[in-house]
């Protein structure tokens, strides 16, 4: 197991804050709302091509996880107060998405 794509814990770290402590030691902090308008499932991205077709205004500015449920030892899927709950989002994408991680790689 990749120690860097393996959660240790998940929890809300706040209203609008979710936190994952991975087993490197690592800890990402992901605004509630990014992560829903990261949301990997087809109603919210384009199957063919990868783009996005979810309309950021139609997601409310205060949605919030009502509920995480893991799947299997690869992934999450999120329950939202919008009543979508479709997107698996796998640790490995999580990872990717980490707001510290992503100024990191865009630093270079």
């Amino acid at each position: 197991m990749n120690q860097a794509t393996t959660p240790a814990g998940i929890e809300k770290a706040g209203p609008d804050t979710l936190r994952i402590r991975w087993r490197d030691g690592h800890e990402s902090l992901y605004p509630v709302r990014e992560l829903r308008l990261a949301c990997p499932c087809a109603r919210c991205i384009e199957e063919m091509t990868g783009r996005p077709v979810l309309d950021p205004a139609e997601v409310p500015a205060d949605v919030r996880p009502v509920r995480i449920d893991p799947v299997g030892r690869y992934a999450i899927q999120i329950a939202w107060t919008d009543g979508h709950d479709t997107g698996l989002f796998t640790f490995e994408r999580l990872r990717e998405l980490c707001p510290c991680c992503r100024r990191e790689s865009e630093r270079g």
